[in-house]
C-alpha cells in the first residue's frame, strides 16, 4: 500500500461534498510528493476523517495531517506538534499545547511555499523526538482506525457521493 492506495480514504470521504473531497485529496497529493517515504496513517473517526504522515507507523511521530470535519466540512491542514515549530507569518490556528492548523477553503489560496517550509521543520522535529524500535514501514498507507459510529453531516449540506 502506498500513495496510490486511495481505496479506504475515498470510501471514508464518500459522504462529504465533492469540493471537500477534492481539497482533501489535493492536500494528500501535496504531502506525498514532498515525503514519499513517510507513512500515511488514516483514521475514520466519529467527528472527522483524518490522515497524517509519520516516519514510523505511530501517531505520536506524525508531522503533518489533513482532517475533514463531519459536522462543519472544514478541511484542516495541520501539524501534530505545531506548537513546536516556527510560524513567522502567524498563519497557524490553535491555542492548545500541541496541534496547529490552517483552514483550507480553496486549494488556490493554499500557501504552498510557506507550508512546505513548515512541513520541513515539523518533519525534522518528528525525527528528532522519535524512538525507533524494530523495523519501520516506508511509504505505506495504513488505516489505523475505523469508527462504527459516525456523526452524520447536516441534511441541508449533504451532497456529493451519497
Amino acid at each position: 500500500m502506498s500513495a496510490k492506495d486511495t481505496k479506504d480514504l475515498v470510501k471514508f470521504l464518500r459522504p462529504f461534498p465533492d469540493d471537500v473531497k477534492d481539497r482533501a485529496l489535493w492536500l494528500r497529493e501535496f504531502v506525498w510528493k514532498l515525503y514519499p517515504e513517510a507513512n500515511e496513517l488514516i483514521y475514520d473517526n466519529y467527528n472527522a476523517v483524518a490522515c497524517g504522515w509519520s516516519p514510523t507507523d505511530k501517531v505520536g511521530d506524525t508531522f503533518c495531517s489533513i482532517a475533514v470535519g463531519r459536522s462543519s466540512y472544514n478541511v484542516h491542514f495541520g501539524f501534530y506538534w505545531g506548537s513546536k515549530i516556527a510560524d513567522p507569518e502567524g498563519l497557524l490556528l490553535g491555542e492548545g499545547n500541541q496541534y496547529r492548523y490552517i483552514l483550507v477553503k480553496k486549494t488556490g489560496d493554499f500557501p504552498k511555499a510557506y507550508i512546505k517550509k513548515l512541513v520541513k521543520e515539523a518533519y525534522a522535529y518528528s525525527l528528532a523526538k522519535m524512538k525507533i524500535k524494530g523495523p519501520v514501514p516506508k511509504g505505506a498507507t495504513i488505516t489505523k482506525s475505523v469508527s462504527s459510529a459516525k456523526r452524520k453531516p447536516p441534511k441541508s449540506r449533504r451532497r456529493g457521493g451519497q
